[in-house]
């Protein structure tokens, strides 16, 4: 059973007015709506914006579980997992995406984010300014992807160090050290 579209709107308006009371909310209507994925998702963006990686995880997983369909749900489990260095689960995560149109944009960010993990920058720019382009469902996100795509061409001009050594740095490194994107996905 799905909690009502009302009760749902209502955490997210404060969620999106940082009342401080969103999780508690949160939590009352999970408790009570058990098998809604949206939920779920919702709680794991709000866990990952405050930095509890663990339970945000744990409640991507459930919603993905619920509804292996819920397509930004799947996006947002597997980035987590690939912003957590776990590249190979992110991409079994977003295997089902492959089905979706070939011009649809989480397809084309899944495109772009596996080109970067195979350090293919160029590739890894155009697939995801393809998605950007794509993109009218979900603004927040075309900024985190455009972060993504900023670094990117950071690396593509970086400098030899001192010993005239390249000092690029790999996919893996932009990902869990080195990008800033935003706490909350999208």
């Amino acid at each position: 059973m799905l909690c009502a579209d009302q009760d749902l709107a209502d955490v997210v308006q404060a969620v999106q007015n940082e009342t401080g009371d969103e999780l508690l909310r949160l939590d009352r209507l999970v408790s009570a709506y058990p098998e809604d994925p949206r939920l779920h998702f919702l709680r794991g963006s709000i866990l990952a914006g405050i930095g509890r990686p663990i339970e945000a995880l744990t409640s991507f997983r459930e919603a993905v579980r619920l509804a292996p369909d819920f397509a930004i749900a799947r996006f947002q489990l597997g980035f987590f997992l690939l912003t957590s260095g776990e590249a190979a689960e992110a991409l079994s995560v977003w295997g089902p995406l492959a089905m979706l149109p070939a011009d649809h944009y989480l397809r084309l960010f899944v495109g772009g984010l596996t080109h970067l993990i195979r350090d293919e920058f160029p590739e890894t720019i155009r697939e995801l300014e393809a998605g950007i382009a794509a993109n009218q469902d979900n603004p927040p996100l075309n900024r985190d992807m455009q972060l993504i795509i900023s670094r990117v061409q950071q690396i593509g001009t970086a400098p030899a160090d001192d010993a005239g050594r390249d000092v690029t740095m790999s996919a893996t490194s932009l990902l869990l050290g080195q990008l800033n994107v935003s706490g909350r996905p999208h």
